[in-house]
């Protein structure tokens, strides 16, 4: 806009001052015409060589009355411009530029907001691509944790359905051997080996027994004996007697602990840690 001002002003400026230089003008000078005859220059040669002679005087005529001169025409211009007009051309120029100006302006805002329109919606379309691939992404990392997470899940089950798949057979097979060795050991104690075994180890606990005062004949003990590999007897408990006699089971406890280590089986099969001994002096 203040470019465009400027432009104006000069124009005017320039306008003015050619209206001033052209109405003080200087006028054209005027020029007196002059009647002249041509003379030959051989005619001149022979005026010179004949002199003729000089004709009489002319009568003077009346001299003329001098007509009066015309005035002076003074030299027309164009008309000098009304201020008020060229004020109001100048408005309705200015006008008609601001006019112009705020189509160029109006036309130039909607050509931005045209492109800011465009590229907004450039920019939601890439956001909702960018969002959209991120929830894909999202959404696939999730299922993959899902089933990694199930794959996790379930190898844990197998396995550890196979290692309580493989404990109940170990305890089966345990149990199997158990009760393989219980048959073998109670038809082992109950073999004649083992009878004659148990007698050895009750007649040395009889070697071994001091009598107490309150033994009677025909009485009998049923003990527990605990031992080790060797004979050696880490406990003894008498489980009940023909008698309740406190002095007879102190003294049959001493005889089983005196008698230590005990006879080995005859083989090493029989051995029990655990015996069940019938004590009966006679």
């Amino acid at each position: 806009m203040a470019l465009s001002i400027l432009l104006h002003s000069a124009i005017v400026a320039a306008a003015v001052y050619g209206w001033f230089t052209w109405k003080h003008r200087p006028p054209p000078v005027e020029t007196l015409a002059i009647e002249a005859t041509v003379v030959d220059e051989s005619a001149l040669k022979g005026i010179a060589t004949k002199p003729e002679p000089a004709p009489p005087p002319p009568v003077p005529e009346p001299a003329p009355e001098p007509e009066p001169a015309p005035a002076p025409v003074e030299e027309q211009g164009p008309p000098k411009p009304d201020p008020a007009e060229i004020e109001r051309k100048e408005q309705e120029r200015l006008a008609q530029e601001k006019a112009e100006q705020e189509k160029i302006d109006q036309k130039a805002a909607q050509d931005l907001k045209e492109r800011e329109d465009a590229e907004r919606i450039e920019t939601e379309k890439q956001a909702a691509a960018k969002a959209a691939a991120d929830k894909a992404a999202a959404d696939k990392a999730a299922a993959d944790k899902k089933a990694l997470e199930k794959k996790r899940a379930d190898d844990a089950a197998a396995a550890k359905k196979a290692a309580e798949e493989k404990v109940r057979l170990a305890r089966q097979e345990e149990l199997r051997r158990s009760l393989e060795a219980e048959e073998r050991g109670n038809a082992m104690r109950n073999s004649d080996e083992a009878n004659r075994w148990h007698a050895q180890i009750v007649a040395r606990v009889t070697r071994a027994w001091i009598k107490p005062p309150s033994a009677r004949p025909g009485i009998s003990c049923i003990v527990s004996v605990t031992q080790v590999p060797g004979g050696e007897v880490t406990a003894v408990r008498v489980n009940s007697c023909s008698i309740e006699d406190a002095a007879l089971r102190e003294s049959v406890e001493a005889a089983v602990y005196r008698a230590s280590p005990l006879p080995p089986p005859p083989d090493p099969a029989l051995f029990e840690r655990d015996l069940e001994l019938t004590f009966a002096p006679q």
